[in-house]
This record gives C-alpha cells, sequence and structure tokens, in this order.
C-alpha cells in the first residue's frame, strides 16, 4: 500500500519503519527535514517537503505529532494533507490529542470525502520499537476502521474501535489516568519497603504474583528503586495528556481528585530538573526526602 507517515519522533520512526519492513511504499515527512533524510537513508521509500507532498496519492495517512495544533498544522491549509488526500483515502491521527480535534477533523475529512480515524497508542517507545503497541480508535464509519486495522498490525499487538470519532482519544484519556494512578502507588510502595529495611526487588517478587500485579511493576521497579528514569514516555508529555485529562473532565463532570495531585507531584519533578525524565520518576520526590545533603535523587 502507498503509505504517508508524518512525524517521526521516538514514537513515529519505529512505527513507519514497522511499515517499510512490512512493504509497504512508505513516504515520510517530519518538521525537522534531517530526520526524515536519516530516516529513508536507513529504511528506505521517499521523504517530503510538506505533509501535502507525502500525501499526494497515499491510500492511507498516518499521523504522530505533539499536540492539537500541530495536528492542525499537519492537516489543514495549503501544505496539509488535506490539500492533497483523494477520496477513498483513510486519515489515521496516532497524536494524543483531544475528542474535540477527533470530532472536528472527522467532519472535515467526510466533506472531501476521506475517511478518519482517532487512534492514539500506549506502549511508550519501547512499544513502539517492538511492534507491540496497543492502538485505541474511533471512526464514525467502521470501514474506515477496518481498512486502517490490517495496516498497523505491523506495530501493534491490539487494535479496538471503542466507538465513533472521538471515541479512541477518549479512551486514551482513560489509560491515563489509570497509569498515574498505577505510577504513584508503586512508588509509595517502594518507598515504605526501603524505609522498612526491605529488599524492594525480593518485595516486587512476592507481590507481583498477586493482586497488585501491574504492568508498571513488572517493568519498572526495578528501575525506579535505582534512580533510572530514562526509558519510555516523558513526565512533559504525561503532564500535556493530564490536562487533555482535565479539560475533557470540566466538560463530562468526571471527578479526577487523585489524579490532579499526581499531576501536581509531576510538576514538582519538572521543576527540579526531571522534564525528560520517565513517568515512573515519581519516586524521585519521595527518595529525595531521605538524603543528607537534600538532593533530589538521583543526584543531577
Amino acid at each position: 500500500m502507498k503509505i504517508a507517515f508524518c512525524g517521526l519522533g521516538v514514537m513515529g520512526a519505529p512505527m513507519a519503519r514497522h511499515l517499510a519492513t512490512a512493504g509497504h511504499d512508505v513516504t515520510v515527512y517530519n518538521r525537522t527535514t534531517a530526520k526524515a533524510v536519516e530516516w529513508v537513508a536507513v529504511h528506505g521509500g521517499a521523504h517530503a517537503p510538506t505533509p501535502a507532498a507525502a500525501a499526494r496519492g497515499a491510500q492511507l495517512v498516518l499521523l504522530c505529532v505533539g499536540n492539537d495544533d500541530d495536528v492542525r498544522s499537519v492537516v489543514y491549509g495549503d501544505d496539509g494533507v488535506l490539500a492533497t488526500m483523494q477520496p477513498g483515502s483513510v486519515l489515521v491521527d496516532h497524536t494524543t490529542a483531544s475528542a474535540g480535534l477527533a470530532r472536528e477533523l472527522s467532519a472535515r475529512c467526510a466533506e472531501r470525502g476521506v475517511g478518519f480515524v482517532d487512534a492514539p497508542v500506549s506502549g511508550g517507545q519501547a512499544g513502539a520499537e517492538n511492534g507491540a503497541l496497543t492502538v485505541m480508535c474511533g471512526s464514525d464509519d467502521e470501514s474506515h476502521f477496518a481498512f486502517m486495522r490490517d495496516v498497523v498490525a505491523a506495530y501493534s499487538r491490539a487494535c479496538i474501535r471503542l466507538g465513533g470519532a472521538g471515541a479512541g482519544q477518549l479512551t486514551k484519556m482513560v489509560n491515563q489516568i489509570c497509569i498515574a494512578g498505577t505510577v504513584q502507588g508503586l512508588a509509595e510502595g517502594l518507598d515504605f519497603a526501603m524505609r522498612a529495611g526491605l529488599d524492594p526487588d525480593a518485595v516486587v517478587e512476592v507481590i507481583s504474583k498477586g493482586a497488585a500485579q501491574s504492568w508498571q511493576m513488572e517493568n519498572r521497579s526495578k528501575t525506579m528503586v535505582r534512580g533510572s528514569f530514562d526509558f519510555g514516555f516523558a513526565v512533559e508529555w504525561m503532564r500535556k495528556d493530564l490536562g487533555i485529562c482535565f479539560d475533557e473532565a470540566e466538560r463530562n463532570g468526571a471527578e479526577l481528585a487523585v489524579t490532579r495531585i499526581i499531576d501536581g507531584y509531576y510538576a514538582e519533578v519538572v521543576d527540579a530538573g526531571g522534564r525528560r525524565y520517565d513517568t515512573s520518576s515519581l519516586i524521585s520526590r519521595l527518595r529525595a526526602r531521605v538524603d543528607e545533603d537534600g538532593r533530589w535523587w538521583p543526584a543531577g
């Protein structure tokens, strides 16, 4: 299939790689052209100077950029993908963005006879690299979802339609709310174990076999207790996502009291220089309290 992929960040680059490996004809666009040139040099295909040029003639156009404004910048205008997408093609947005934007894009695409699927992902950089992402989809037309599902199988272990346009983004919000609470609980538990003189690795070995088990526990506990926070999803992006959750909660009346507290903890991590730490760094603010020199942990 002829595919355009816009956005070659830590998630997008490996996702596009999986598409090329699967044999698709992939044209990439990236705001920083050097990244697109480098990607093509390694994986083949072609790069384009604008999103519109990348999307010309593509049957499927996929986006993985930063936020609502970034999405609009690559979709609309003379240089946006909608300027060249043909009727019958499908636009898929993997960006974690607002449900309102997803509904807006679905309507604008429909005006041009183009299909649309909002399809945010979960699994982090490791999931993208390993082709094991979970894709949460919303689409007003089941056939548009079916068209993209087999293609994104190249980098996903699950791809499910949850409802109409915006349902994928709403599901991703649920995902982020649950992760925030899980990571904070794990951080507090591990800190408690160390203060109690227990071996935290041994503790996790036991409790991970019971009801406390979680993906975060299995994949992040060992690095958390050693102060290593250079894995997966960055704190600054988690705070962006939680902001989207709070905006939606204002509209639907959901109470996110605990999530708001945890967002405040993430703000403390950012203020202490941990903007690019991964989300498991919540433990750093707890361990800092036991350092004699008062420094955040790990130092620096």
